[in-house]
């Protein structure tokens, strides 16, 4: 059964990549007090998540923390390696912070996996967008399959 709003996110540790190296970022850390706009992508350098879904967001960056927002972190079924090589094709600095699911607890744990081993990907995150208050969701869209309308960076920005 998918998160739905109202629901409290589940306690997770991700991996983020640091100047000393990879390092956990667990659900409290990143939830605890704060706003946070947080997307997910099927997965780092596909198609719509590199040309629109993460572009979207780091553009649209400031407009978002100048509404409340804290944190805006991006989650993959992904490891951090390439989770750390996507952020740097995509000239990822602080605005966003990339998040590796790499075993998809979290992306399970929510009820938003996808079987995308008919593209040879295995198991991954279906496409969505949340804001979180406290690790409590206030807002959650998820797409449909193929689709990119509702988790975009400027979808969110008319939700704040």
């Amino acid at each position: 059964m998918a998160i739905k709003v109202g629901d409290t996110l589940p306690a997770a540790t991700f991996m983020t990549s640091t100047a000393e190296g990879p390092a956990p970022v667990t659900s409290d850390d990143l939830f605890k007090g704060k706003t946070v706009a947080l997307f997910a992508v099927p997965g780092a350098f596909t198609p719509t998540c590199s040309a629109k879904h993460l572009p979207g967001f780091k553009e649209k960056a400031a407009e978002l923390k100048a509404k409340g927002v804290d944190t805006i972190a991006c989650i993959s079924v992904n490891d951090v390696f390439v989770m750390k090589a996507w952020g740097a094709d995509q000239g990822i600095s602080d605005e966003v912070l990339l998040l590796a699911d790499g075993n998809g607890d979290f992306t399970r744990a929510i009820g938003l996996d996808f079987d995308g081993s008919k593209f040879g990907m295995g198991s991954r995150s279906q496409r969505y967008s949340l804001i979180a208050k406290d690790g409590v969701v206030e807002t959650l869209n998820v797409e449909e399959a193929g689709e990119f309308k509702v988790s975009s960076a400027d979808y969110m920005l008319g939700q704040l």
